[in-house]
């Protein structure tokens, strides 16, 4: 696990319900719990500062570090999508962004092809990506941000031919591809979940300390699928699509393993001074 992508889990699953600041120390400690030096968290924390995603501050000698807007953003996005409730019906239309941004901004061309992305949108043409989730709002919030309003169109519309709508998902994704890798989340959790839930029924001790860590690798990994599942609606997956099946598995280990990690990280954590 990298220590950049473990920062971001810890931040967004214990941190940001805590303040969303915290001493290097704790950071330090939380860490070290998966081997990482502090020198590596340190590291880490820096490139985060460089690239906009933390802001820090300093009371006496001791270095708070807490989520930039920017960094907020992202973790909101992160858990509507992770802890999501069951979706509405589809309605049937798609939103559309469709770009033409100039050679000379090609950096920032494929800043927004990530940023699509991540978002779940699919790319139908090398300019054209399409969504079947409402995402205009969003995109018009990114575009504004990158400033290339000029160079983006933004639509939520019906398709009217020739493919059907799961031949047309066919073209964006490789949803075999995802079913593989939902197929290969549950293989590794599911032993492991019923082992726990066998072990809290004889009574046996789970140290809070395997429970962190348990339950930050369970988030770090089905975090994943926020770059890959598109989070299509129930009408446009295959019949037998292990989407479901994944996220009931993540839910009910999620669910043995948080009260443990909590408390260890309340054992760790220093409530930051007030600013």
């Amino acid at each position: 696990m990298k220590p950049q992508s473990m920062l971001f889990t810890i931040y967004g699953e214990y941190v940001r319900h805590y303040g969303s600041e915290i001493w290097i120390g704790s950071l330090t400690k939380l860490m070290g719990e998966f081997g990482l030096s502090e020198p590596a968290v340190r590291a880490a924390i820096s490139r985060m500062l460089r690239q906009g995603w933390l802001d820090s501050r300093k009371v006496g000698n001791r270095s708070y570090y807490s989520m930039s807007a920017r960094g907020k953003n992202r973790l909101e996005e992160a858990a509507a999508r992770i802890y999501k409730v069951e979706a509405a019906d589809w309605d049937g239309r798609w939103c559309i962004a469709s770009y033409n941004i100039p050679e000379e901004r090609r950096a920032l061309r494929d800043q927004l092809r990530k940023e699509l992305s991540w978002m779940g949108f699919g790319m139908l043409t090398t300019s054209t990506w399409i969504s079947p989730n409402n995402l205009a709002d969003r995109v018009k919030e990114l575009t504004e941000s990158y400033d290339i309003k000029d160079h983006v169109e933004i639509f939520y519309a019906e398709h009217l031919g020739w493919s059907n709508p799961k031949e047309l998902v066919k073209k964006c994704w490789n949803l075999d591809e995802i079913n593989d890798a939902y197929k290969s989340f549950i293989d590794v959790y599911r032993p492991q979940y019923e082992q726990m839930a066998e072990d809290l029924r004889q009574n046996k001790d789970v140290a809070d300390s395997y429970c962190f860590v348990e339950k930050t690798k369970l988030v770090h990994e089905y975090r994943k699928f926020l770059f890959i599942d598109p989070d299509l609606p129930q009408e446009l997956v295959p019949e037998l699509w292990l989407g479901k099946e994944a996220d009931q598995l993540f839910q009910d280990y999620y669910a043995l393993l948080n009260p443990g990690a909590v408390r260890f990280f309340e054992d760790a954590y220093e409530v930051a001074p007030e600013q």
